[in-house]
């Protein structure tokens, strides 16, 4: 009868360790590590790498961090150590500590992807994306992952640049076409740059893969919403809703199709829900904003407007309806600077100056309001030569009587005014008449709102951790999910009572 041999008294409890850890029965691997650290005295490096795991696991950062770094002492040449030293540094917000550990793994290690692929998410978080960009093209050429795609889309629609993100999530799609999450992503970024086709292409797809992915769902909600199919749309939310009940996008574009059907009290009361949801969401403010002008309730609009401005400074469209909150409000001379403030900031929407002007003709400023229409005629001849849009015809009524009333002639420079309420080119809100002879767009009622595509969510935080029969590896770093339907602000028309 042959002897068998037994191991080594530093590693024979590994096997037991590692079983409770990839059962997720922590508090048995807890006691059995306890052991095995008391009888090796302290000198099991499975054991202190799977007890940093599970108190990473448990939130205790600081403690798995100190770990890891006694692993790494313990086996200094050992890459898979210094990666799980470099993640638990990204996760306490040391990116520049984990960058320089990630290059120390990287010499033990030449062609790991998970490491070039971590070193682009910390450059991401020092906005260092040129960086970034290299270190995540090298990870795609040591091996080509759906998370890598992700990542280098996410850098191109941090720097606003949709055409190459767009062509990224492509090549993605291409290397993975059941990946629900590419498919959802590359159909918002459609659907933002209204192409509506391919927007409905890809979000199809991606709810044939998945039924039930609510963001999908969501997104295809939105569109509908945009065409003004508000009880269709309304049925999608209701499915999302049961998945996602405390989705502060979901709330809000329920709030904005009541607000196209005229139901404002439902949908002050969905779009409050979004706002106590996602308190810093500008959209949901200026949603709000906008329903409560329509309502008349000029104060509340006023709360709610100078809120989102607070977290938008440089939307000219804000200011605006913040000066037809404050023209109500029998606040002229900050209604002016308001309207001087969206002037400055809107280069594009000839809307601004003819609210401006309306204002100043009221007021008996007639230079000045001669001033705001010659800028609105500027802006739409340059609309018109830029593009095919088409002009609400109620924009097109009111800036014919003011430039009757100014005497600048009869015929403007649009095109014949266009009834269709979808109209492609959309603005927001108006003015109030003042006691002057032939007021002009007094207490103008806001018309239908629609809410649009998709916003991006960029403030990223770390993943936790996974196990393998060895060690459990380190996971690359990746976001919280990197695209959620969202609506843009509302629009309205302006209408004469």
């Amino acid at each position: 009868m042959c002897n068998t041999p037994e191991f080594p008294i530093l590693e024979k409890q590994n096997w037991l360790i590692h079983l409770h850890y990839i059962r997720k029965d922590y508090e048995a691997c807890k006691a059995v590590i306890k052991e095995q650290l008391q009888e090796t005295q302290g000198l099991c490096e499975y054991a202190i790498y799977v007890q940093a795991l599970i108190f990473r696991l448990e939130g205790n950062i600081q403690e798995s961090l100190e770990l890891f770094q006694t692993c790494a002492i313990l086996s200094p040449q050992c890459a898979d150590n210094l990666k799980q030293v470099a993640r638990s540094l990204f996760l306490l917000g040391k990116h520049k500590a984990a960058i320089e550990v990630y290059n120390e793994a990287a010499k033990l290690n030449q062609k790991d992807w998970e490491i070039c692929h971590n070193l682009g998410v910390c450059y991401i978080y020092l906005k260092q994306f040129n960086k970034a960009q290299d270190q995540l093209h090298n990870a795609l050429h040591l091996n080509r992952h759906d998370l890598t795609y992700i990542m280098l889309g996410k850098i191109h629609l941090l720097e606003g640049n949709l055409d190459k993100a767009i062509e990224i999530y492509k090549k993605a799609v291409e290397f993975s076409p059941e990946n629900t999450e590419l498919l959802t992503t590359l159909g918002l970024l459609y659907l933002q740059l209204g192409i509506y086709q391919k927007a409905f292409e890809h979000l199809g797809n991606a709810l044939t893969y998945d039924p039930t992915n609510y963001k999908a769902i969501l997104a295809a909600g939105s569109m509908m919403q945009t065409h003004g199919d508000f009880d269709v749309a309304l049925t999608k939310y209701r499915v999302v809703a049961s998945a996602v009940p405390e989705s502060p996008p979901l709330w809000n574009n329920i709030g904005m199709c009541f607000f196209g059907k005229k139901k404002y009290v439902a949908a002050i009361s969905c779009l409050k829900r979004a706002n106590y949801l996602a308190p810093f969401d500008w959209k949901i403010l200026y949603n709000l904003g906008l329903v409560h002008l329509t309502m008349q309730q000029y104060a509340s609009a006023f709360h709610f407007l100078s809120a989102a401005i607070n977290f938008q400074p440089k939307m000219g469209e804000l200011y605006m309806l913040l000066a037809v909150a404050l023209t109500n409000l029998e606040d002229t001379e900050n209604a002016k600077r308001a309207y001087a403030e969206a002037v400055r900031l809107d280069k594009c929407n000839p809307l601004v100056n003819l609210n401006y002007a309306v204002l100043l003709y009221n007021q008996g400023e007639k230079r000045g309001a001669l001033a705001q229409y010659q800028e609105m005629e500027k802006k739409v001849n340059l609309l018109k030569d830029s593009s095919s849009l088409e002009f609400d015809s109620e924009m097109v009524e009111m800036a014919q009587k003011l430039g009757a009333a100014l005497q600048v002639g009869e015929a403007l420079v649009w095109t014949k005014p266009v009834k269709d309420p979808k109209s492609k080119h959309r603005s927001t809100s108006a003015s109030k008449a003042a006691n002057f002879p032939q007021p002009l767009g007094s207490n103008q009622a806001l018309g239908q709102a629609m809410s649009s595509a998709a916003a991006y969510r960029k403030p990223p935080s770390g993943a936790g951790g996974t196990s393998q029969l060895t060690k459990p590896p380190s996971l690359p770093l990746e976001p919280e999910p990197t695209v959620e339907a969202h609506p843009t602000e509302a629009s309205a028309q302006i209408r004469e009572k």
